[in-house]
């Protein structure tokens, strides 16, 4: 429940307050203390995350030959790198990574994480479990809010922001979509309201629901782990539909960066646009 009051503060102070606001992420003045307060009591983040890493990345071959799709490098840091740069820079330090394919180059690279700030431990893939069976190997490990996210994608999302909105809706599973111009090539959301009603998969460009696609990074509540088949599973297909069934499936979107670097074009693209953390 929300409640009025009225503050009084320096000018300078309030045209930086002013500064944040984008109209998006920060919708206004009102939005804008809220978020700053909230950070500043330190209750607008999970505490763990999980990313996803254990992928073959047949599509990058030759390049992934001899190292996982994640440690392949844009702007000379693995891919994987800027998504830890991501939650460390939110304050989420405790790091949960799930390796298979040629794992040994990401924990020789990252070790306990020590070295940039993190706490990473790892969990393996004895055969590639998907985007949600790596959940089965975390049950009874993890019983907060978290965020999972792939380990291969690049993005820029105000994590505080994204689960402000998780918590005030108080939703099981919130996905962090991005807009794209031509959908055709992804899983598109159809919404009602904030609610994730479906994904259509590869839509024609003329015929897609909207352009909002999923960009690979969730926050998600405990009892996701009770409704992961075992073995392999996606998290799109035998998860987040059930949870949509019941209205338990949110949408977050987001207007900060997003490249995903499945194919050597879409690599090459995210190698000239990405313009580090904002």
């Amino acid at each position: 429940m929300k409640e009025r009051v009225t503050l009084t503060i320096e000018k300078e102070i309030l045209g930086k307050v002013d500064q944040t606001v984008n109209g998006t992420d920060v919708k206004n003045r009102s939005h804008a203390v809220e978020l700053l307060l909230t950070k500043a009591f330190g209750e607008n983040k999970p505490s763990k995350a999980i990313i996803l890493a254990g992928g073959k990345g047949t599509k990058m071959k030759p390049m992934t030959n001899f190292l996982p799709k994640p440690m392949l490098r844009i702007h000379d840091k693995p891919i994987l790198e800027h998504n830890i740069e991501l939650l460390k820079r939110h304050g989420i330090k405790d790091i949960i990574i799930s390796i298979g394919y040629r794992g040994e180059k990401i924990k020789e690279y990252f070790g306990d994480g020590s070295q940039i700030g993190v706490n990473i431990t790892y969990v393996k893939e004895k055969s590639p479990l998907g985007t949600g069976g790596p959940l089965n190997l975390l049950k009874g490990k993890i019983n907060d809010t978290f965020v999972m996210l792939n380990g291969d994608e690049l993005k820029d999302i105000d994590l505080e922001d994204m689960f402000m909105f998780h918590r005030k809706n108080k939703s099981t599973a919130t996905i962090a979509l991005t807009t794209v111009e031509d959908p055709s090539k992804y899983g598109v959301a159809v919404m009602n309201g904030n609610k994730i009603m479906t994904f259509i998969e590869k839509p024609s460009k003329t015929n897609a629901p909207s352009k909002l696609i999923n960009s690979g990074l969730y926050i998600l509540e405990p009892e996701v782990f009770k409704i992961v088949p075992e073995g392999f599973s996606m998290i799109e297909n035998d998860v987040f539909p059930k949870l949509a069934s019941n209205d338990k499936l949110l949408g977050y979107v987001f207007s900060g960066q997003w490249f995903d670097t499945d194919t050597p074009n879409r690599f090459t693209e995210a190698e000239r646009e990405w313009q580090g953390l904002k």
